[in-house]
């Protein structure tokens, strides 16, 4: 009998072992999948000289934009789209190419935050479960119709509008007295929307998920590790759906925000309970106000 239990102990133990070893595989082998697709199929477009050309002024801008932005995410749980959308258009980028490359560079980015957030134990699994399947299905919609049914051109300036929208709901939530704890319904909604409007408008996975569950009284630890968790699903399908219906360009974007958000990932993990969040989340989203007014100004 003492036999048995120790049998069973151990193959409990065997299983959570892989349960636990499918959290840091999937997001591997997917990125690793990813990145020799994009080799074998975009090589040709590459050159020695043109690789080192593209190390200049403008990829150092962009690989700046990609570290800011993903240390806002990582600690705030919100704003990787939004802060890097927002300098992106300021910067004068056209929006297919800004949220294309956000959302190719978010596949890396999140996925290596999502590994960091593992690692400091940040991530509450049901709650990524709940997220998952309902960002990835909004996330595939508003990019096809970004990609193949929605002018650029014409939607810039509602981009910005919606930018603008987003950084008021980060300054509000920053300025939220006492929060109550409330059960949080309709998760799957939620998550539907936050997927949708994260790859039409660039941005807002974070701040609508994000804000809307903190802002029920949910610990921020946990929250903000496993909404950056899903969002590499979301991030990962709405890539993909980018790379079928537009292609890829803005290879120096692309190539800044990764290197950029990859290298600031582990930091912005590690500062979750480091920083008073409060002071940075208001300064967020007044820099954000002011880049997408700075757009607005150029399109009127």
């Amino acid at each position: 009998m003492e036999k048995e239990l120790k049998i069973n102990s151990y193959d409990g133990r065997s299983d959570g072992s892989l349960k636990e070893k499918l959290w840091v595989l999937i997001p591997v082998v997917l990125l690793v999948g990813l990145l020799s697709t994009l080799v074998y199929n975009h090589y040709a477009e590459f050159t020695w000289t043109g690789f080192v050309g593209g190390f200049n002024q403008e990829f150092l801008v962009f690989f700046a934009i990609g570290v800011f932005a993903q240390l806002v995410d990582g600690t705030l749980g919100m704003g990787y789209g939004a802060t890097s959308t927002s300098f992106l258009l300021a910067y004068g980028v056209p929006p297919v190419i800004s949220s294309t490359a956000v959302h190719v560079s978010e596949m890396f980015t999140t996925g290596a935050s999502a590994l960091s957030h593992h690692k400091f134990g940040n991530i509450n699994k049901k709650l990524v479960k709940h997220l998952l399947i309902p960002g990835v299905l909004g996330s595939i919609t508003g990019a096809y119709l970004l990609s193949d049914v929605i002018n650029g051109d014409i939607i810039k300036p509602f981009i910005a509008v919606y930018m603008i929208v987003l950084a008021i709901i980060i300054i509000r939530k920053a300025l939220a007295k006492t929060i109550v704890k409330k059960k949080t319904k309709k998760l799957g909604y939620l998550a539907t929307f936050g997927g949708f409007m994260d790859s039409v408008g660039g941005g807002g996975w974070g701040p609508i998920v994000t804000s809307t569950l903190l802002g029920r009284g949910r610990n921020p630890r946990y929250t903000i590790g496993s909404v950056n968790a899903a969002e590499f699903a979301v991030s990962f399908a709405s890539g993909i759906t980018f790379m079928l219906f537009g292609g890829i360009h803005g290879w120096q974007v692309i190539f800044g925000l990764i290197l950029g958000g990859v290298i600031a990932a582990p930091l912005g993990a590690y500062l979750i309970n480091k920083i008073k969040r409060k002071p940075m989340m208001i300064a967020v989203g007044i820099l954000i106000i002011l880049l997408s007014l700075k757009t607005l100004s150029k399109l009127l």
